[in-house]
Parts: C-alpha cells; structure tokens; sequence
C-alpha cells in the first residue's frame, strides 16, 4: 500500500463513522500517522488557509508542504488513488462523480441527524455541517421509502389499521413537541425521528428472513415487532435529550 505523506485530513471527530475511515486509511497505511486530525483543533495559521466553513461540510485534505486544500469527495479519491490509481480514475468519470458528490453531500448534511452528538456552544470551533432544506428533505423522505418497504413486508401478520393509527398517534405526538419551533428545528427533529425508524425497520430484517425459511409462530411476530417499537420510543427520547432541538 503506498503512504500519502505529509497529508492531512480534517474529520468530525464527534462523527463515528469520519473517526473510522480516517483511522482506517492510517491503518492500512494510506497516510502516515500524522494523516488525520480532528477539526476543532485547527490553529489560527491553518484557519488563514482552509476554508473552515467549507470544511465542516466536506472532509478537507490538507498539503501540509504546499499549504493547499482539497475538499470532499475529492479529498477521499486522492487518498484512495495514490494507492489504487484506478480508482481515482473511474471515480473522475463526470457522471460517476456527479453521482459520488451528491451522495457525499447526502450523507455529510445528514450526519448529525443519522448519529446526533451534542452542540457545546462554549467551543467556538465545530465540526456541524449547514443546514440544507434539500438534502434533510430527501434524508426523510429516503428513510420514509426504505422503512415502508420493510414495515409492508411484516404487515402480512399484523392489523393493518392498527400499525397506522399507532404511527399516526406516535407522529402526532412528536409534531406538538415541534409546534412552536423554526422550520430548521422542525426537519432537524424529524430527521433524528426518521432515523429512529429506519434503524427500527432494519432490525426486522433478521426477523423477516428466518420467517421466510421457516414459518414462524404469529405471537413471536407480534412480540419481536412491538420490541422493536419499543426500542424506537427509547431511541427517540434518547436523540432528544443529545440534540436538544439545536441547529447551527
């Protein structure tokens, strides 16, 4: 594996998932031990340089020598192609970058609502992506397509009507927490809500598979789907208490 030296990429360090790419790229020796760095510790001379704004929406990569920055996707296909040049090559293709760039953006905007972390308004300098009406937008809709699909799928043993008065139920309630606040904290909660689903639903997937080689019995179901609504409700209070219904 070739070593990119004297590169350095800036990640959420409060982001699970910016922790372990970086890490990983360290690890499998793609940059040198000093590749990453957490973006709150930026010194005054690297702020003259990097757009700081910029780069609390897209991972920067850093030329330490050249005092030059890249961002975003890409940062990530100039790390991966100094040891995999084709695949820099491929992911410079327009349309497939066109492609690689939104979905980037998609995940990079929604971050905070896929795995919430705590505002300290006492650092002044965080890694909180922009709030985009677009793309948080498209994140609900996204996990509203993907959790209908499955949740449909589980309905086969369930009343109909119920599953939809309880949602309709639990969604108004969730909506008279939100009445009095900005459009921003109002897509900023149902974005964490969502996320909530999504990761409730994809935990029937085991469920659903077993059932499909074996017939299981119709209260073990019952009894592992309304575990899983349990476990939502939990999730939900527990990404309030984290968030706090705070945007930047």
């Amino acid at each position: 594996m070739k070593t990119l030296t004297n590169q350095t990429l800036l990640f959420d360090e409060d982001c699970p998932l910016c922790r372990i790419y970086t890490s990983g790229f360290i690890k499998a020796g793609m940059l040198d031990e000093n590749g990453k760095k957490p973006y709150c510790q930026l010194s005054d001379e690297e702020q003259n340089f990097i757009d700081v704004e910029r780069a609390s929406n897209e991972i920067a990569l850093v030329d330490n020598e050249n005092k030059t920055v890249i961002y975003g996707i890409d940062s990530l296909l100039k790390v991966i192609g100094f040891s995999f040049p084709w695949i820099e090559k491929v992911g410079n293709i327009k349309p497939i970058k066109y492609f690689l760039k939104k979905l980037y953006s998609f995940i990079s905007y929604n971050r905070k609502v896929i795995i919430p972390s705590k505002i300290n308004k006492e650092i002044k300098l965080q890694c909180v992506p922009d709030f985009s009406y677009k793309y948080r937008i498209l994140y609900i809709l996204f996990t509203v397509f993907i959790s209908s699909l499955i949740i449909n799928q589980y309905l086969i043993s369930f009343s109909i009507l119920k599953i939809i008065s309880f949602f309709a139920v639990l969604l108004l309630v969730q909506c008279t927490l939100v009445l009095n606040h900005s459009k921003e904290i109002i897509l900023n909660y149902f974005g964490n809500f969502s996320t909530s689903i999504l990761f409730g639903t994809l935990l029937l997937l085991p469920l659903l598979f077993l059932n499909s080689i074996t017939n299981l019995p119709e209260i073990s179901l019952k009894t592992y789907f309304y575990t899983i609504i349990f476990i939502v409700i939990i999730d939900v209070f527990r990404r309030i208490q984290i968030i706090k219904f705070n945007v930047k």
